[in-house]
Order: structure tokens, then sequence, then C-alpha cells
């Protein structure tokens, strides 16, 4: 096996659920120390409640002219409900312990740290590559909003975190608001005084069928993830809480079809005799980039040198390229081959992390002539 695979196995292989990631931070740290790279942690940890702060690594051998690279992964992956055996079959790596894999975002860990392996060793020339390393990505990019970004002397950057073919190029990414609806009725006894009961979930069952959910339009979701209410079967519940999000690539339709989600939520409120508590919360700015930008430019010709077809995309996801991008620092996110992520079906052809480190020197060469 490869020093890039056997790395990886290495790596899935520890749990680092949001907020648990110290083990798979001392192991990046590590391979960083072996290379004789300078690094340092901020101190986000405690504040975001996470074992680790967000790790920067500037790699030395900078020659002039160019543009300076970012490159950023993230070292949590989703909660894990099973245990951790990565397994290779037939040029596939998958867990056989009936969880995660953890390819979301190790895959893009291993890649960026391989090629910078590559390049200590190669002493090959670089317009200036840094390496980020963020925890807690997963439960809404929180490591990446703590970041100082004035730390980097990047110009621009890219993150791998999106699972699909090597070759697409994320251009687009929506912007998301989350809302938290609780409804608040008045309890009674269901089979005694039902009459004297006003029920906070009728109320919000009532919002759900009002809503405008699901795809709304070519550019906007909505979705209602979670509810929550009642006491017990035989209680007219007092209160419901329902979770919602909705995601937009168009920041001010986002605005509208949030107006509409409450309005639902207030109406059903009115005529079902209960009372409304409202939350909403911006979770992060969408972005936009146009082909004849520069990061995508370089993404193309970095593919390109590789035989590889770019095509462009737009995601109904975030990464932490929306943090990146919001604070003025231009970042593109590439896919790099993972499948099925999130689910104990998630794998990723042992070809397809080689392939990304090659994607990755490929990228800092065409930075560097560009």
């Amino acid at each position: 096996m490869t020093q890039a695979l056997d790395l990886f196995l290495e790596l899935c292989a520890i749990p680092s659920p949001p907020g648990e990631e110290r083990a798979v931070a001392d192991r990046v740290v590590a391979e960083l120390d072996g290379l004789g790279l300078a690094w340092d942690e901020d101190d986000c940890g405690p504040r975001i409640g996470s074992q680790m702060g967000n790790i920067v690594c500037r790699v030395p051998g900078r020659v002039p002219g160019g543009v300076p690279l970012f490159l950023c992964a993230h070292l949590d992956t989703v909660p894990l409900d099973g245990a951790l055996e990565p397994v290779v079959e037939d040029g596939i790596v998958r867990n056989a312990g009936g969880t995660i894999l953890g390819a979301d975002n190790k895959s893009a860990v291993v890649a960026m740290l391989e090629a910078v392996r590559r390049i200590v060793q190669e002493e090959r020339p670089h317009a200036g590559v840094e390496l980020v390393f963020t925890p807690m990505e997963e439960i809404g990019l929180i490591g990446a909003m703590e970041l100082d970004v004035t730390r980097l002397e990047a110009e621009l950057g890219y993150v791998y975190d999106q699972a699909a073919p090597i070759g697409e190029v994320v251009v687009g990414s929506p912007s998301a608001q989350e809302l938290e609806l609780r409804f608040h009725g008045r309890a009674s006894h269901a089979g005694m005084y039902p009459e004297d009961g006003r029920s906070a979930i009728l109320a919000a069952a009532r919002a759900i069928a009002d809503m405008p959910l699901g795809r709304v339009d070519e550019s906007t979701t909505a979705n209602v993830g979670l509810v929550r209410g009642g006491t017990a079967r035989n209680v007219v519940p007092e209160w419901c809480e329902l979770e919602v999000e909705a995601r937009s690539h168009d920041h001010e339709r986002l605005g509208v079809v949030v107006q509409q989600l409450v309005d639902a939520a207030a109406f059903a409120a009115s005529v079902s005799d209960c009372t409304l508590e409202t939350r909403i919360e911006p979770k992060y700015r969408g972005y936009r980039f146009r082909a004849d930008d520069a990061p995508v430019r370089l993404a193309v010709a970095a593919l390109e040198r590789l035989g590889i077809p770019p095509t462009l995309s737009l995601s109904g996801g975030a990464a932490d390229a929306n943090v990146f991008n919001a604070r003025g620092l231009p970042c593109v996110n590439l896919a790099n081959g993972m499948i099925d992520i999130h689910t104990p079906d998630e794998r990723i052809a042992v070809d397809d992390i080689e392939r990304m480190v090659d994607v990755t020197l490929a990228l800092v060469d065409a930075a560097r002539e560009a």
C-alpha cells in the first residue's frame, strides 16, 4: 500500500466526531513535525467546545511571483454509530464496522499532507502554500468561523469537500438560515377534558402543512428536520418545537422564504389559539464565482494538466469555503471522489485518493506560474 493510503486508513480508524478531534489532530501535527514544518494552533477550542483549535502550517520554499495558496480540510466527522474498521476491497476503501468511514474529510487531509510531503522532499518550488485544519465543521462550520484569516498569507484557497467525481469545481454554494419555532398551547386531560386543551402539536402540524418545503424553486430549498412536543399520550400537548432550515443561492430570495415559513407558523398558532416563539439564526453566507475568477481558472488549469475534464457546478451544501469567501478570502470547493458520505455506505476509491494528491500538486504548479 502507498504511504497516502496507509495514513488514510490510520486516520479513518480514529473516531473524531465534532468536538472530539484531538487524537486526529495529534496525528496530523505528528506528520507536520516529521516533515520539519512549523505549525501553530489557535485557542478557539475551549470557546467552541472542541478539544482542538484551528491548526495553521506554512510551508517554506516560496519563490517570487505567482499566487500563494491555502488548502483547508476539517478534522471532524459526523457522529458515528458503530466501529471504525476501514478495509480495502477491490480498490475501494469502506468501513466494515457498520458506520461512516470518515472519508469526509480525512481523504482531503491525506491528499494535502501527502502533496506537502512531496513538495518538501522533492524541494518543489511554489508561490506559497499554507495548510489549515479546522474542527467542528460538520455542525455549522464552527471552527473556520473562529479562524483569524489575517494570519494567512495566501490570496486564495481550496477545500476538497464535495462528494462527486474528481473534476467537479463548485462555483456556488447557498446561503442558509435556521429557525426554531416553539408553539405554546394549554395542557388538559385528553380523555376527560379535551375541550379545555389547546394542542401545540396540532398548531405545528397546521404550520407544516402550509409551509413552502422541499425544492421551493430552482435555487431554494426548505425543510422541517425535527419535531418535538408533548408530554404523554393522554395529555393535550401544551408545547411543540420545530427545527427548520432554508437555503438559497439567491440571498434575497432566502429572506422571502424564511418570512413565508414564519408567517405560516404565526397563522397556524393564531387559528389554534396558541402562542408562538420564533428564533431565526443566519448560518452561513453563500457565494458564486464566475468561470474567469482566479480560483476557478487555476482549478480548471490544474485539472486539465492531468487530463481530467473540469465541470463547473453549484452545490446545495456548505463547507468551510463559505466562511472564507464571506471573510473576503476566495476559496473554491473541489470534488474529491467521496461517495455516500454521512452513511454506513461511505466509500472512496484508492485511485481517487492518489489522484487528489496529483490535483493538489498541479494546483501548486499552476499557482506558481500564474
